[in-house]
């Protein structure tokens, strides 16, 4: 879209939000999206904001400079959460460098919280054991339930931390069929099917069943899913609010998740993000 109708469109999208009751807005430091938040919040805003470090590699001073210029980006005295991107980050030798450095922003009152986004692979109960965050965001899905059945979500709570869930459409894969599955995802064509034929025969819609699986996680706080457009925002809240489905949550789950969240890492896909919209994979 051309810069103007780009930035109506946001507005657009922000108010549905903001009338619908949704609070968080999450980013990443990357292209032009946290200025064009800066220009289209609605007044007042009642969004708190997650913001993602810039790789460690950058440098320990290039990571905090950014951190307090995606603020400035967006306008924003102060942000609600700031999550270290990459775990690896933090498990390596300048590791608790970085999480001092998250801490001073979280003194100095520029983050109220501070925490880190991670994959089951990653440990994070672990992680958050050594360095006690207040937030920590990991994938948990229909297709990708060992989050919650190996009793990572359960062990995160006890802690005492914000669980944020990611990706609950899988990067889109819950829409395709096996046809349009990018080459490198061919081996799943098989199970994807499968899950997409026991929702059919419950007559469930995949939006419904994957929002209601990941809003109904025990401990979760927040569901973040990328969104393009008020009118696609519309149809994920109409999903969300519908009810339960009466179902086995277990069977839809991937035997091979694990080797799924491996291919989309290979593929160049984060299991964090919902890179493909719905409205383009459905």
């Amino acid at each position: 879209m051309p810069a103007g109708a780009r930035e109506d469109a946001l507005r657009h999208l922000l108010q549905t939000a903001a009338d619908a009751g949704c609070t968080t807005v999450a980013t990443r430091p990357e292209g032009d999206n946290e200025r064009l938040l800066g220009q289209a919040w609605p007044f007042p805003s009642p969004f708190t904001v997650t913001v993602r470090t810039v790789p460690l590699s950058d440098g320990l001073d290039r990571l905090e400079a950014r951190a307090r210029r995606s603020l400035e980006r967006m306008g924003l005295p102060r942000g609600e959460t700031l999550l270290v991107s990459n775990p690896a980050d933090l498990a390596g030798v300048e590791g608790r460098a970085l999480w001092d450095r998250l801490t001073a922003l979280k003194t100095r009152g520029l983050y109220r919280k501070i925490g880190f986004c991670a994959t089951v692979e990653d440990g994070p109960d672990l992680l958050a054991r050594r360095f006690q965050p207040d937030v920590v965001q990991i994938p948990c899905n229909l297709l990708d339930q060992r989050a919650e059945q190996d009793g990572t979500l359960e062990a995160l709570a006890a802690q005492g931390v914000e669980i944020h869930t990611a990706a609950p459409f899988v990067s889109g894969l819950l829409f395709m069929a096996g046809d349009v599955l990018p080459p490198e995802f061919a081996d799943y064509a098989p199970a994807l099917s499968r899950a997409r034929r026991r929702l059919a025969e419950a007559r469930i819609d995949p939006m419904q069943a994957a929002l209601s699986y990941a809003l109904n996680l025990p401990g979760v706080t927040s569901v973040i899913a990328s969104v393009a457009s008020a009118a696609e925002l519309r149809a994920m809240l109409a999903a969300a609010h519908a009810p339960r489905p009466n179902i086995d949550w277990a069977a839809l789950a991937l035997p091979q998740a694990a080797d799924l969240s491996r291919t989309m890492h290979g593929a160049g896909r984060s299991p964090l993000d919902d890179f493909s919209r719905i409205s383009s994979a459905a």
